[in-house]
């Protein structure tokens, strides 16, 4: 017979059978708050309001720019590291190389609709060619108003919206070609091949042994 001690120790300091969950339940979420301190659990119940204030801030955003476009110009770079290096995106903005080589300076071409990025340098000459196209063909194709003068053909301007010259991706073009259908198909040539290996040595055996008589 088992003492008490050792029915309370069994009872309380035994391992449970079989290969169960060990309970590690948390009841210590405080959703009230209360004496016991602030509450700890974060609601998320204004998903719908914050959408809305977002869009009517976005809108507030773009018709104060306006008619400036809403995205700016960036120019074309390619990926980092080895593996991802020959596709080309969107950078974060202009190095001040190729605002030089267009003929702007980084604080106009700021006021212009051009991301600048002043930290990032130029490592291939063909690169940095893309890129100055991309600001001549944007300086080309612009209007600029003068707020003191045309404020009358900028209420009548409209706004640009969507990516600014986006990166053109040519298709892969499908080439049909015709098909030449051998008289035997693969696996009976594999097939022959497989068993002309394995006779060979016994067709050259043979062959040795006419040789002898």
């Amino acid at each position: 017979h088992l003492s008490v001690f050792e029915h309370l120790f069994a009872l309380f300091f035994t391992m449970v059978k079989h290969n169960n969950v060990v309970p590690n339940a948390h009841f210590h979420k405080k959703w009230q708050q209360s004496s016991r301190g602030p509450l700890k659990v974060k609601l998320m119940l204004d998903q719908a309001g914050k959408k809305k204030s977002r869009r009517v801030k976005r809108a507030a955003k773009a018709a104060a720019m306006a008619p400036l476009p809403i995205d700016k110009l960036r120019p074309a770079v390619h990926a980092q590291t080895q593996r991802y290096n020959a596709k080309v995106k969107l950078g974060r903005g202009f190095s001040i190389s190729e605002l030089k080589a267009a003929g702007l300076t980084a604080t106009y071409a700021r006021t212009i609709g051009i991301a600048v990025d002043a930290r990032r340098t130029n490592k291939s000459e063909d690169a940095m060619a893309v890129n100055v196209d991309r600001l001549k063909t944007y300086i080309s194709s612009i209007v600029i108003f003068d707020k003191k003068k045309s404020s009358a053909a900028i209420a009548t301007a409209t706004q640009f919206k969507g990516t600014v010259m986006p990166i053109a991706k040519p298709a892969a073009a499908v080439v049909m070609e015709d098909v030449v259908v051998p008289e035997e198909s693969s696996f009976i040539q594999m097939r022959k091949a497989r068993k002309e290996n394995k006779i060979d040595g016994q067709r050259h055996a043979a062959a040795e042994r006419k040789k002898k008589e």
